[in-house]
C-alpha cells in the first residue's frame, strides 16, 4: 500500500510527504484547504480515506502534520525542512 499516493489521489492535496516503517506512518500534508480548519478537522480530512486499513491492519498509527501553504512556508523555514514536495 502506498499512503502517499493513496492521499493524493484521494485528496488532490498540494503537497503530501509520508514516511513509513512496517505499519507506522509519519504524514505532512499541506493544503490551502485547511485554512479556518481546526487541527481535529484538519487531521480527520487525512484519516478518512485510510480507515480501512486501519480497520484490516495495515496500518498501526499515523503520526499527522498539516498546514496552509503560509504555515508551511514559516514553519519549513524554521525547521529546514524546505525539500517536501
Amino acid at each position: 500500500m502506498k499512503v502517499q499516493q493513496l492521499l493524493k489521489e484521494s485528496l488532490n492535496l498540494e503537497k503530501v510527504h509520508v514516511n513509513g516503517q512496517d505499519r507506522n506512518y509519519e504524514v505532512i500534508a499541506i493544503d490551502i484547504r485547511f485554512s479556518g480548519m481546526t487541527s481535529v478537522k484538519r487531521q480527520q480530512l487525512i484519516y478518512f480515506p485510510l480507515i480501512k486499513y486501519f480497520q484490516n491492519n495495515d496500518i498501526h498509527s499515523v503520526s499527522i502534520k498539516t498546514f496552509t501553504p503560509d504555515e508551511w512556508v514559516n514553519y519549513s523555514t524554521l525547521n529546514c525542512l524546505s525539500g517536501i514536495n
